[in-house]
């Protein structure tokens, strides 16, 4: 029996599936993960990304700045495994989505926004550290092409950054709970594209676990749950997830 039939069979009926996403759901969109052969991390220091380093150094927040301009993020557009999830939801076997990730292309799929929890925040949105005030990247990334390549805030003067998590910085406010929330009353966890070696995003899935949960794996790769797995899929989530949720909604 296939890998892809088993996890069908263990999914079907359930109406409370937690998608907890990774960047491997993303590559496919043109957006390098993290952690594989060519991720970001191979090319990119990741020290360069803590929040003090920012906060201290103009030019580290200059490189971060060009890094974000050239990343094509908030240009990428979803492929066929995030439609899958969405699919997914329309059939009424969601419970929501918990994503690591921070490029929005769940929501630009068609999952609502309050069905997607961001633990780490959404590249989309800028906001200053000094007096909080919020804008669209694209406007800050206006700026930084134009030449001000550490651009400050309009309203205050203070330090700008892209509404995401860096090293050192504690989840949004109310993520966790949002997402641990969804954790205990899950009826399966469906993880894609996610070596679930990220903490504390990894205890997400790990929580499902406790409380009796199946998991399902989707990924390139060995994650750090693979023994934990009821059924491990592999390879791209955009060939295998459209082909599961298929099975599992048919």
């Amino acid at each position: 029996m296939s890998t892809i039939r088993r996890a069908a069979q263990l999914l079907a009926g359930r109406t409370q599936i937690l998608v907890f996403t990774g960047a491997g759901i993303s590559t496919e969109s043109g957006i390098p993960d993290f952690r594989g052969p060519n991720g970001v991390w191979t090319r990119v220091d990741p020290n360069e990304f803590t929040i003090n380093r920012y906060l201290a150094n103009p030019e580290t927040r200059r490189r971060s700045w060009r890094t974000r301009a050239e990343s094509g993020v908030l240009e990428a557009r979803p492929n066929d495994a995030h439609r899958a999830v969405v699919d997914l939801w329309r059939a009424g076997r969601m419970i929501g989505c918990v994503t690591q990730n921070i490029d929005g292309l769940h929501q630009r799929a068609g999952l609502p926004g309050g069905d997607v929890v961001e633990l780490h925040g959404n590249a989309h949105r800028t906001v200053c550290v000094a007096c909080g005030a919020r804008m669209a990247t694209s406007a800050a990334l206006e700026r930084v092409v134009a030449g001000d390549d550490d651009p400050a805030c309009r309203d205050c003067g203070g330090i700008l950054k892209t509404d995401v998590v860096f090293f050192g910085e504690m989840l949004p406010d109310g993520a966790t709970e949002r997402a641990f929330d969804l954790a205990t009353r899950c009826d399966a966890v469906l993880a894609v594209g996610s070596t679930l070696s990220v903490y504390p995003a990894a205890y997400v899935p790990m929580e499902a676990l406790k409380t009796g949960s199946h998991l399902v794996i989707v990924n390139q790769g060995p994650t750090e749950m693979d023994d934990l797995a009821t059924v491990r899929i592999e390879g791209p989530a955009g060939t295998v997830l459209p082909d599961l949720v298929a099975a599992v909604t048919a």
